[in-house]
């Protein structure tokens, strides 16, 4: 929230109101206008000196049109609305009107310090008084004046950074060590209560501490992403936990907590253990536990990713069906269930796949790891952009700084809310990366990225919702892109793509300083009933895919959102670009084939899907003669190909006599090549005939996973 204070300007760059809600004060001395406080027939209203007091406290919060929807602080309070055919009108001022609804929305404008937020109307007047003091009140023409302007100031717990600090909007918390433990944790504990259930919520928060140390006990909501701000995960020291529970779904089923994250922090956890129940879309990056990590709750649980993180004593993975790991290092690892895959892991388990289901790969052959916030040595916020590497294993941060490049704030366009997709494209052109704040963004034109090496960083799950049917983004052939930490929510009109990498038909060889995609994930359906034909398409060489959930949702905030025929999506990801990597690839749900490879030299470290649980009936679900359509297919002319570590299962729920031929589809030839795949079929809703192509067996009942080592 916003409150008043001369001087600070919340205007984004965009051109509005930067604040999802704000407050906002008269900028003059004028005497204020309000009804008798007893009831009378005429209800006049009386001029009286206010300033100081709460008569013009207002609060503004953004609409999903732009405006700003203005409320006083107290329900008490009411304001006065004119109205005259003729502008110019002067004359006696009306009766108190409620302050509600479309007559109290205000488009917003900027000057340099205060907020002007004008009538929708321009034949809206406005109540004066006189400067003496017992005149009856007049109203005048005052649209576009400085009669309706109001400075902004945060209240309720952002407050105006300090100098030297960026303005990251009111979704950012920033937390030091000198604050006192207690002020943080109601802090935490007020997020997290708003957020432990809010699964379609608009909401987003981003909680950055700062070097130090902490004793705080960090539980992580919904759209929450706890981040530390030093150099290494040991500048920030949290003496508790931070953490991911299933308390709010009984019985402690993780199988739905998705969208949050922790990164770049060290934790301590009170009895030896911290808890990261998660499942898709919750990453757990650059981290360090002095201790065991868990999991699970207890209850189910489909996760999940870690990366470039050292867990001193013992990962348990208890109930996860699944799980990464990559460039990591931990004390020992403990549990299995049907496809665990770990790559470049220092203290990993033996491949054993399947039994138990471990694939176990030396090196990462590819990888730039995910950009990061941080501040420097004299407090400076940077971004710093990790370097390309190879063969790579273990944490690049045990030894000193990681190899890569800090860039300053300042060559960012720090995106808040209220920001158009004008203002993103305009500072793109100039030239500037793009650090997104938390928060929901309606898209009227598709973000382009031209520039070769622009960064693109989301904080707190931000979230691109492409209005019209058009492509959330786009990014040229170009090197070097880096785009992280992003949602990319389908609008309820179909789009053609949600995000293209190259343009069609692009050829030119990256391998040097390739495009790169961290915690990019995508939605159709959930929160509203998106409609997006394919999610993400790439075409340019060497892309890195780096922890990617693709969802076709299969439940909502409401039932109308989901359905056959509601939210409508044919494929997740389409790769006709050639030496693709991707590392925890995660598709599901989509209504005709998932992955469709077309590149050469393609290669998959874990794959992670379900077929759609809504088929109708077999004849809806029919590739040409074939039952069903495959999870991941490697087109006919695809002469090389590799893929380590790939689940799929089936839920045919709505009709479970529905079968699928085959989860996995590859040309026969020498170098296409799958290692350690498993298909099971939950609560025996629905049968997977085969494994790949005609090879391995049809899958039983008993929710038992159907296992092939290799093909061919």
């Amino acid at each position: 929230m916003l409150v008043a204070s001369a001087g600070y300007h919340p205007m984004a760059q965009a051109g509005v109101a930067s604040g999802r809600a704000g407050s906002g004060s008269g900028t003059h001395d004028e005497p204020c206008v309000d009804s008798l406080a007893v009831e009378g027939a005429d209800k006049l209203v009386r001029p009286y000196t206010c300033r100081g007091t709460n008569a013009h406290s207002r609060d503004f919060r953004l609409t999903r049109e732009g405006d700003t929807r203005q409320a006083t602080r107290f329900d008490s309070l009411r304001a006065p609305k004119v109205t005259s055919s003729s502008p110019g009108h002067r004359g006696s001022a009306p009766s108190q009107l409620p302050l509600s609804g479309l007559d109290q929305r205000q488009r917003a404008s900027s000057t340099a310090s205060v907020a002007f937020p004008s009538p929708r109307h321009d034949g809206e007047m406005c109540p004066d008084a006189p400067i003496t003091q017992g005149g009856r009140p007049q109203q005048y023409a005052c649209h576009g004046t400085a009669a309706r302007s109001f400075t902004l100031t945060p209240v309720g717990g952002t407050t105006p950074p300090p100098p030297g600090q960026p303005d990251l909007g009111p979704n950012v918390v920033v937390f030091d060590p000198s604050m006192p433990g207690a002020s943080i944790q109601s802090r935490l504990d007020g997020i997290f209560a708003g957020q432990e259930k809010n699964q379609f919520g608009s909401q987003r928060y981003a909680l950055l501490f700062k070097p130090g140390t902490y004793s705080n006990d960090v539980n992580v909501g919904f759209y929450t992403q706890v981040l530390g701000l030093g150099s290494t995960p040991d500048a920030v020291t949290i003496n508790g936990a931070v953490h991911v529970e299933a308390d709010w779904f009984p019985p402690h089923n993780a199988t739905q907590n998705f969208w949050r994250g922790a990164e770049n922090l060290s934790v301590n956890p009170v009895g030896g253990t911290d808890r990261w129940a998660v499942s898709q879309a919750s990453p757990y990056r650059r981290m360090h536990v002095r201790g065991d990590l868990q999991l699970d709750d207890g209850g189910w649980s489909s996760g999940g990713w870690i990366a470039d993180s050292k867990i001193d004593g013992q990962v348990r993975s208890g109930s996860q069906q699944q799980w990464i790991s990559r460039d990591s290092q931990f004390g020992g690892w403990s549990g299995s269930n049907w496809n665990m895959v770990f790559v470049g892991v220092h203290g990993a388990p033996a491949g054993t796949f399947p039994n138990p289901p471990y694939t176990t790969v030396d090196q990462a052959p590819v990888v730039r790891e995910k950009p990061y916030l941080h501040v420097d040595e004299s407090g400076d916020y940077r971004v710093f952009v990790p370097a390309l590497r190879t063969n790579t294993s273990g944490v690049t941060w045990d030894h000193g700084d990681a190899p890569g490049t800090s860039l300053p704030i300042e060559r960012f366009f720090i995106v808040k809310p209220g920001a158009t997709a004008a203002d993103m494209n305009t500072a793109l052109a100039a030239g500037k990366n793009l650090l997104i704040t938390p928060g929901v963004y309606h898209l009227d034109q598709t973000l382009h990225v031209t520039r070769p090496d622009t960064v693109v960083l989301g904080l707190g799950i931000a979230t691109l919702v492409p209005d019209g049917g058009i492509t959330a983004m786009t990014v040229d052939d170009v090197d070097g892109v880096k785009i992280a930490g992003l949602l990319l929510d389908a609008g309820t009109t179909s789009s053609a793509t949600l995000m293209q990498v190259g343009t069609p038909g692009s050829d030119a060889d990256h391998s040097a300083n390739p495009t790169s995609l961290h915690d990019v994930f995508f939605r159709v359906g959930g929160a509203v009933a998106g409609k997006a034909r394919t999610s993400l398409v790439v075409n340019s060489n060497d892309v890195i895919g780096d922890h990617m959930w693709i969802w076709r949702a299969d439940h909502a905030a409401d039932d109308s959102f989901v359905g056959w025929d509601a939210n409508t999506a044919d494929t997740g990801l389409v790769v006709n670009g050639d030496d693709v990597t991707t590392y925890g690839l995660f598709v599901e749900h989509f209504q005709r084939t998932q992955v469709v490879w077309n590149g050469n030299g393609g290669r998959t470290y874990f794959f992670q899907n379900e077929m759609p649980y809504d088929v109708p009936d077999q004849a809806s679900w029919m590739d040409g003669t074939a039952e069903g359509y495959s999870a991941y297919q490697v087109a006919p002319g695809v002469t090389s190909h590799e893929a380590w570590g790939l689940g799929s299962y089936c839920f045919f729920d709505i009709n479970p006599s529905v079968a699928s031929a085959h989860a996995f589809e590859a040309p026969v030839t020498p170098h296409v090549r799958f290692h350690d795949m498993v298909t099971v079929s939950l609560n025996d809703r629905g049968t997977i005939t085969h494994v790949i192509n005609d090879s391995g067996e049809t899958t039983p009942p008993g929710t038992k996973p159907v296992n092939l080592v290799r093909y061919p």
